[in-house]
């Protein structure tokens, strides 16, 4: 149900409510109206048997009885199965008929009483001097006057007087009782104990009292069932009759035994003087102890205990003893269904002296609750731990990246070419990416330029790099071309052992200064960003797939002539990703920035990398390290 209400709001709640009561009163209304069918059904057989009617004859027969006597058609079955029920048989009332008639309808109902009746009424005070002496009275009881038929057949009885403490299962009480007919508010009561009892009582003279009596009553089309301890006294031939309602608390019983339930708590009482000690059935549950073993003393509950937690529990259950002060104290017990950790709160109450002579206890099993703890403990830590690791294995990175990439304090000079670096970590990463670069100048006076982004990050990235770049630089300064360094790389990543690194993206380029010529290779990288003249463009990007990404791949070269003053960036993806967002959104807001940068204004030491850099997310939003070399001819 908890999941129900969990995907229901209160209206749709309150709403479903409402149409199960409607229900649920239609079911008792319609079975009320079967039950009163079944006894009209049964009237008009016993008419059937006794005066040899056929079913449409009897049925017309009670019902002008029923007319007659100006009650409903159940009523007047009722009546009549009572008085067959009385004589003992339907034929046994059966009056004698002679041969050309038909037999005599039988009288109608009154509720005048027989002369007898009303010499007894008469002999004792009015009723409302009864109603006058009930209104003193505490406690639910009532005045009930026999209603006889014209034959002196008992057929109902009327509430002639009420207390005002007297509420019935559908909420009257006191005068709003007087004037009601037993049968006709609460129909279900004929041919029950109850009934016989009022019967025994009026006709011995004796006291009658009853069982626990339960009757079910429809108010506001919701049944309502209650149960009733009732007694009945006979008085100037009448009913005083008396009744305890019971259902209030039963119900806060089984609410007391369900919150229990649900909370796990138990009960218990120990006297200190007699030694005996008083236990609810949540104790037993909780000690999973047999009912039939009986509760444990407080002198026995220690043998329970787990040897760990004896002193604590010694100490507490001395000061609850011997001082009389309260405890609420954990500890541990073992049981047939294994160990349980529990919570006692308890007090004591003392004698004039201030000796303790009870202790009351309350016992919760929190064994799931320190699970639970113990649990999150464990978790707690092992996150601790990871932790832990994890930043001595990003300590370790970060030292060694700085080792393997040195950034310079200064813009660089290489074959002809201003080369101006920035790297920008991304601040919150639990650990060091793979971003990496190269420039150095070759033996021969060119320049050799790398920028790459190796996936992942921490000490296996770290080390990826370390092994890319130094292959790159080294193939580079013995003349390689750049897709056989490419090809190379590639095949390095794929065999590299001991890494869960799968795959890398990298830009290889080798400047000419005699030709001013650039020539460019690509693993699956951005192309580099040229700005000349003011306007900023990418150059097409040559085949190349990115590295580790398969054992054949193929890699392709182009190249551009640089103009004095031309400018290029070369960079990692880190630079123009965002969450969320398309890499073509970012590499088009790149190039709109440098272009924009480039009709500026520019003021003392303005730098292009800066106006880049300020245009990134924070650092805190970044998810990737960001690489650039910026190049100017």
């Amino acid at each position: 149900m908890d999941d129900v209400a969990g995907q229901l709001g209160t209206d749709e709640l309150r709403t479903m409510a409402k149409v199960v009561a409607r229900l649920r009163g239609e079911l008792v209304r319609a079975r009320a109206a079967a039950a009163e069918a079944a006894v009209v059904e049964r009237a008009k057989g016993a008419l059937m048997a006794r005066d040899g009617l056929d079913a449409e004859q009897a049925a017309a027969e009670l019902a002008r009885n029923a007319d007659a006597a100006g009650r409903p058609l159940a009523a007047e079955a009722r009546r009549l199965l009572h008085r067959l029920h009385r004589t003992g048989s339907p034929t046994a009332a059966r009056p004698r008929v002679d041969g050309a008639g038909s037999p005599p309808l039988p009288p109608p109902l009154s509720p005048a009483r027989p002369p007898q009746q009303a010499a007894a009424a008469g002999s004792g005070p009015p009723a409302r001097w009864a109603q006058d002496l009930l209104e003193e009275l505490p406690g639910a009881v009532s005045l009930l006057a026999p209603v006889r038929g014209t034959d002196g057949a008992l057929e109902d009885y009327l509430v002639e007087a009420a207390s005002p403490a007297a509420v019935d299962v559908a909420g009257r009480s006191g005068a709003e009782l007087v004037g009601l007919r037993v049968l006709e508010a609460y129909p279900t009561v004929l041919g029950t104990p109850l009934w016989e009892g009022y019967r025994s009582a009026l006709e011995t003279g004796r006291a009658w009292v009853g069982e626990l009596f339960a009757y079910e009553e429809v108010a506001a089309g919701i049944p309502h069932r209650s149960s009733f301890r009732v007694r009945a006294a006979p008085w100037h031939g009448r009913l005083v009759v008396s009744w305890e309602r019971l259902d209030g608390d039963e119900r806060q019983d089984r609410r007391l035994a369900e919150i229990q339930r649900l909370g796990n708590i138990g009960w218990a009482d120990w006297d200190l003087v007699a030694h005996t000690a008083t236990w609810s059935e949540q104790m037993y549950a909780i000690f999973a102890r047999d009912l039939r073993d009986g509760p444990l003393s407080l002198a026995e509950l220690p043998r329970l205990v787990l040897a760990d937690d004896l002193p604590d529990l010694d100490r507490h259950l001395r000061r609850l003893l011997a001082e009389g002060l309260s405890v609420d104290h954990h500890f541990r017990i073992t049981t047939p269904a294994g160990v349980r950790h529990v919570r006692l709160v308890a007090r004591a109450e003392q004698d004039a002296e201030g000796t303790p002579v009870l202790a009351h206890g309350i016992v919760q099993d929190i064994t799931a609750t320190k699970r639970i703890e113990q649990e999150l403990v464990r978790r707690q830590m092992a996150v601790t731990a990871h932790r832990s690791q994890l930043q001595a294995e990003r300590d370790l990175a970060a030292r060694l990246q700085h080792a393997l990439l040195p950034l310079p304090q200064q813009s660089l000079a290489l074959a002809g070419l201003h080369v101006e670096i920035a790297y920008e970590p991304a601040q919150h990463a639990l650990s060091v990416g793979g971003d990496w670069y190269s420039a150095i100048e070759l033996p021969d006076g060119s320049a050799f330029l790398v920028v790459g982004d190796v996936a992942g990050h921490g000490l296996d990235s770290v080390a990826a790099m370390a092994q890319l770049r130094f292959t790159a630089k080294g193939m580079a300064v013995t003349g390689t071309p750049l897709t056989d360094i490419l090809d190379r790389l590639n095949t390095l990543l794929l065999h590299m052992a001991d890494s869960h690194i799968a795959t890398a993206t990298v830009i290889v380029a080798r400047y000419d200064p005699r030709t001013r010529r650039m020539t460019w290779a690509q693993a699956g990288h951005p192309p580099p960003l040229l700005l000349r003249e003011g306007r900023a463009d990418y150059l097409p990007r040559p085949e190349g797939v990115l590295l580790g990404a398969t054992v054949h791949g193929r890699y392709a070269e182009a190249a551009v002539a640089l103009r004095p003053g031309d400018q290029m960036l070369l960079f990692t993806d880190g630079l123009v990703e965002r969450p969320t967002e398309d890499i073509d959104k970012g590499l088009t807001r790149l190039a709109d920035t440098v272009a924009g940068d480039a009709s500026a204004p520019r003021g003392p030491g303005h730098r292009l990398l800066d106006t880049i850099l300020a245009d990134l997310p924070d650092r805190e939003e970044r998810r990737d390290d960001v690489c650039v070399l910026h190049l100017t001819a």
